[in-house]
């Protein structure tokens, strides 16, 4: 998993509340057990056109397409953001598709945990606050900064507020770990253990002789 500090990048204005797993990512693409591959597929029924049986074509009119955003590592949520199913791949996909931050007012519980897991920043502010930087970020070129060691979200024009983050969940985003990251840094301990218990416990032939 990437370490993840600060970041400033434009912000996507996703102004819509109760966005659910399936949104993010629809159900006919969990079909992989691997994280990568769903970035594509990221809102997938609110970013394409699909009037048109096989000829699938970005919808304009939704927010993401819109040319200022490209490259975007922030998305602006609504209340409640990430309900529904606890499909991982809703974390996968944001990942996949390159967003580091997202910050809303709420957030579902198993995402909240889904998204931390997988190198995602989640920022609580409040309501006011939220809907100072959705107005912002729709003005092209306009950046936040998201400051994860300080706890903070910034921009150019004097805007401050902070976020609670649990620490452990800080300490494993700023140094780039998972849970498997997490136990591979005791390696040498486990490898020591197992070889112990092996030699203390299991003293049995392990193979059978006719």
């Amino acid at each position: 998993m990437q370490p993840i500090n600060k970041i400033t990048s434009v912000a996507v204005p996703l102004d819509r509340a109760n966005v659910d797993t399936d949104q993010i990512i629809p159900k006919q693409f969990l079909k992989r057990i691997e994280r990568t591959g769903y970035g594509e597929f990221l809102f997938f029924d609110w970013r394409y056109n699909q009037d048109v049986a096989d000829d699938v074509s970005p919808n304009p009119e939704f927010v993401m397409n819109a040319p200022q955003y490209k490259g975007a590592q922030i998305l602006l949520a609504d209340k409640n953001f990430g309900c529904g199913s606890s499909r991982e791949h809703a974390a996968w996909a944001l990942a996949d598709y390159g967003f580091r931050v997202v910050i809303a007012p709420t957030f579902a519980d198993i995402f909240f945990s889904n998204a931390g897991k997988n190198g995602i920043v989640l920022a609580r502010l409040t309501e006011a606050e939220v809907a100072t930087l959705m107005e912002r970020a729709k003005i092209a070129g306009y950046e936040i900064t998201v400051d994860l060691e300080a706890q903070t979200v910034t921009d150019a024009q004097g805007f401050k507020a902070s976020f609670e983050i649990d620490p452990f969940r800080k300490y494993c985003l700023l140094n780039g770990l998972d849970d498997i990251g997490l136990t591979l840094r005791h390696v040498a301990e486990l490898d020591k253990f197992e070889a112990k218990h092996n030699n203390e416990f299991w003293s049995a032939p392990k193979t059978v002789t006719a």
